[in-house]
């Protein structure tokens, strides 16, 4: 009787403990959270900026106003490139910006953006969500105390702007361009400069000529910085970030503090902004092209055949290399290409298949 008395006594306390823990949550919830949310985007940006802006009132509107996040523009509270760190002390509790960003600290976060010759939105979307990406996402960032999400995916972008002509892979040579991630690194490899600078000093950088040529994203952000004003020649394709992913980081203590109906509203609410932004920038895409095109008189070119072949080779040299030298790499890099190389087989007679057919 008196083991039975014990265990009925443990069992209470466990319960009125568990009580007291949820109690607290609720407590807390019922005076409005207020988060943080630090982006490597200038205030109000059209696509990256707009979108950060919308994720925020997301949470507020659908938590009914118990969680509401203030979205900070780049250099507001932190510069662009300390999102992250920012997020994993706790001076903000969510991060909006790009993965490949922090390359130095997570050789295999430019997995998580855009990899050269990758996988486009779809295709990364997919990987994510029923390919094992998440989780290898997730193993990554837990070690900084971050908890990652995808926010949005810009779909194909250009190959960027340049003020001189590519006609061979020897006109990348000596080229200083603006290219992060493990794009950059592909630059590099064939002789050029790859520079990292935040977005918003990329148009004075390309005016002044401190850079030949830039990569951003596509027409509707290349239009809203002017990049027409100071390059003569737009190339696609964007065979260095078939599709850029948008990344939320949120800080794994603060996530945690929260009662369970509104951490999931944070992470939903993160797959729904991904949606959005997904197809947001496909419609502003086209119609900034249009504008690029007839108002602005840019030169919209290909890079030759024989450059991108050239390029993709030196791509998948870049990759098995960084693969070759880290053990977390390799371990991205294997489930990467085993879903790259499936997805390819079906969208040869998916996508491609039916592209091909629609401009017969």
């Amino acid at each position: 009787m008196d083991r039975r008395d014990m265990i009925k006594t443990l069992a209470g306390g466990t319960v009125l403990a568990a009580g007291a823990m949820m109690a607290g949550r609720q407590a807390h919830a019922a005076k409005g959270i207020r988060w943080k949310m630090v982006t490597a985007w200038p205030k109000n940006f059209p696509g990256l900026g707009t979108g950060a802006n919308r994720l925020a009132a997301l949470i507020g509107e659908m938590s009914g106003g118990r969680l509401t996040v203030k979205v900070y523009g780049a250099g507001e509270l932190v510069p662009p490139f300390e999102v992250f760190d920012a997020v994993a002390s706790g001076t903000a509790q969510m991060g909006h910006a790009a993965a490949h960003y922090w390359k130095g600290k997570v050789p295999a976060s430019p997995f998580f953006t855009g990899v050269p010759y990758g996988f486009t939105g779809q295709e990364m979307d997919a990987w994510l969500y029923y390919g094992g990406g998440m989780a290898l996402w997730r193993e990554l960032y837990a070690p900084f105390g971050l908890v990652p999400a995808a926010a949005g995916n810009s779909t194909v972008q250009m190959a960027g702007w340049f003020n001189k002509e590519i006609r061979s892979l020897d006109d990348l040579k000596g080229l200083k361009m603006r290219i992060p991630g493990l794009g950059g690194d592909v630059i590099k490899r064939v002789g050029g400069t790859p520079v990292n600078i935040p977005g918003g000093e990329i148009f004075s950088a390309l005016k002044s000529g401190a850079i030949d040529a830039t990569e951003w994203i596509g027409p509707y952000n290349d239009l809203a910085f002017g990049f027409y004003k100071a390059a003569k020649y737009y190339y696609y394709p964007g065979w260095q970030e078939p599709g850029g992913t948008l990344e939320c980081i949120i800080n794994q203590k603060a996530l945690d503090a929260l009662p369970d109906d509104l951490q999931s509203i944070v992470l939903e609410a993160c797959r729904v902004a991904n949606g959005d932004l997904t197809a947001e920038y496909t419609a502003r895409d086209a119609a900034a092209l249009e504008t690029l095109r007839k108002k602005h008189g840019v030169q919209v070119r290909r890079l030759p055949d024989e450059v991108l072949k050239q390029l993709r080779t030196v791509a998948y040299q870049v990759l098995e290399d960084v693969a070759a030298r880290d053990k977390q790499v390799a371990r991205v890099y294997e489930s990467f290409r085993q879903f790259r190389d499936q997805a390819s087989a079906w969208h040869a007679i998916s996508e491609r298949a039916y592209y091909n057919a629609r401009a017969l």
